[in-house]
């Protein structure tokens, strides 16, 4: 499986009701998308649990080949004919928990973090599977782990019902969720 997000920041005074509008004009269109596990549809407004206006989908992919098909198609060409040509970040997926609850988020929380050289991967990957279990534990209607190589990084992604209370850290991004599609 792939992790696979893009970010676009908004100007400040970008009326972000524009991107819930967005959402649920075409969130649904991906519902049926062959090869996705997941679609979040996020965004996070200037002054509430983030710095930036920011439109930031989160995808979980069977692979490659379905990540290709969606990335050459018709819907990102009308995105990026709106929003301009994305940086597009990718992770090996360690574990991942998508139950189909997992529609019914209102919140989401990424987590990017450096991995030190020389870090035991497995090891990481064993501690970073436990932090997921317990945030599942706490709330968490859906979670992924991944990591990428080219700049060693990890992403802890979170799907929430009700945010939990503790501060973001650095790295940290929190967002509403408009739309999660679930093939």
């Amino acid at each position: 499986m792939i992790a696979m997000q893009y970010s676009f920041t908004l100007p400040a005074d970008y009326d972000m009701a524009i991107i819930r509008r967005r959402i649920a004009e075409k969130g649904h269109l991906l519902d049926h998308f062959e090869g996705l596990h997941m679609k979040a549809y996020l965004h996070a407004t200037r002054g509430e649990d983030s710095r930036e206006n920011l439109y930031a989908p989160f995808y979980v992919w069977r692979d490659s080949e379905a990540m290709q098909r969606f990335l050459g198609g018709a819907g990102f060409e009308a995105l990026v004919q709106s929003f301009g040509w994305p940086s597009i970040r990718c992770w090996q997926v360690w574990d991942a928990t998508l139950p189909p609850e997992a529609a019914h988020a209102r919140f989401a929380s990424r987590d990017i973090q450096p991995i030190a050289p020389y870090t035991a991967l497995e090891a990481l990957r064993r501690n970073e599977l436990a932090r997921m279990q317990h945030d599942l534990e706490r709330g968490a209607l859906a979670a992924v782990t991944a990591f990428e190589p080219t700049t060693w990084t990890r992403v802890s992604f979170r799907l929430y019902d009700e945010m939990p209370l503790r501060s973001p850290g650095e790295g940290a991004q929190r967002y509403a969720v408009g739309h999660v599609s679930q093939p």
